[in-house]
């Protein structure tokens, strides 16, 4: 009889091509891993893992019996799925990821209405970037993931998941309070020819939006300072290092010495919910997208409108 536990071990190294990294992903320690699949070893009587250098890889026979595991841990959650459905009720472990901003600006309140509402749901929330929480919930590894993508740069959703629109969440410039458009109603992002930017570290989906959204204003982006942080880009533009772009829902109150214009036309990036699609039947999934799509959007923002898809 295989196990199931050592079926999802096998597969996890399949999946990501490391002891370690499957380790990572499945929220256990590299030893935890190695003992699993140690036993799969002599449960099947087959060798799985090879020396691969200074790492590993898998044998034909892991590579066949982890195909049927991926078929198998499949059909076990559409049973969770279905019987769960049958319940009716919401009980049940649901991992919810979001982006860094959503995670701080939309989460707390949003698990803490599910709390109330389903006292039974064993909620666990991750911090993570939007292309790696799209790939964590196909491969199953999240239920649900906040996730975002701008009006210039969509994001790709894969076959066999669903998506509901939740909110939209406009950006404006940031300047220091003394700079000569920072008294503006609003201005054009051409005005800003020649002005230094903050922005996110490169490779990052934010740093790639801000260069194409000035690109397409015939500005070539000329960074003095480069911060992930949100707040952290606000301080050094107000101490005069150059102007960023940030959005509404990660700006947060800002200090005296900065002031927030608007845009025209506005930069504005779409906030959704994704799931898989075979386990939409989960009460806890249908329930955790209905608390967020029923949620006020944060001050400054507008709920975005169309049918989850």
């Amino acid at each position: 009889m295989l196990d199931l536990h050592r079926l999802k071990a096998l597969h996890a190294v399949s999946v990501y091509g490391s002891v370690g990294a499957a380790a990572e992903a499945l929220m256990v320690t590299p030893s935890a891993i190695s003992q699993q699949l140690a036993k799969l070893e002599r449960e099947t009587g087959s060798t799985l893992l090879e020396r691969n250098g200074r790492g590993v890889k898998l044998t034909d026979a892991a590579g066949l019996l982890a195909e049927h595991a991926e078929r198998i841990l499949a059909l076990v959650e559409t049973a969770e799925a279905d019987f769960e459905a049958l319940r009716g009720t919401v009980v049940g472990r649901l991992q919810i990821a979001a982006f860094p901003t959503a995670a701080r600006g939309v989460m707390p309140h949003a698990l803490g209405e599910l709390k109330r509402r389903h006292p039974e749901l064993d909620l666990m929330m991750y911090e993570r970037e939007p292309e790696r929480q799209v790939r964590e919930v196909a491969r199953g590894e999240l239920d649900l993931a906040i996730v975002q993508d701008w009006q210039n740069r969509p994001m790709a959703v894969p076959e066999g998941l669903s998506r509901a629109p939740l909110f939209e969440d406009p950006a404006d410039v940031v300047l220091a309070a003394d700079h000569p458009l920072a008294g503006r109603p609003e201005i054009d992002l051409a005005e800003l020819t020649g002005e230094r930017w903050i922005g996110s570290s490169p490779g990052t989906l934010c740093h790639d939006w801000l260069v194409l959204t000035l690109r397409r204003a015939s500005l070539e982006p000329d960074f003095s300072c480069i911060a992930d942080e949100y707040p952290t880009q606000v301080a050094l533009v107000g101490a005069g290092h150059g102007c960023a772009l940030i959005p509404r829902l990660g700006r947060g109150g800002l200090p005296p010495d900065v002031r927030a214009v608007p845009l025209k036309p506005r930069p504005t990036r779409h906030i959704f919910a994704v799931w898989r699609t075979d386990a939409a039947r989960r009460p806890a999934i249908r329930a955790a997208v209905e608390v967020l799509r029923k949620m006020t959007p944060p001050p400054g923002l507008t709920a975005a409108v169309g049918p989850g898809q």
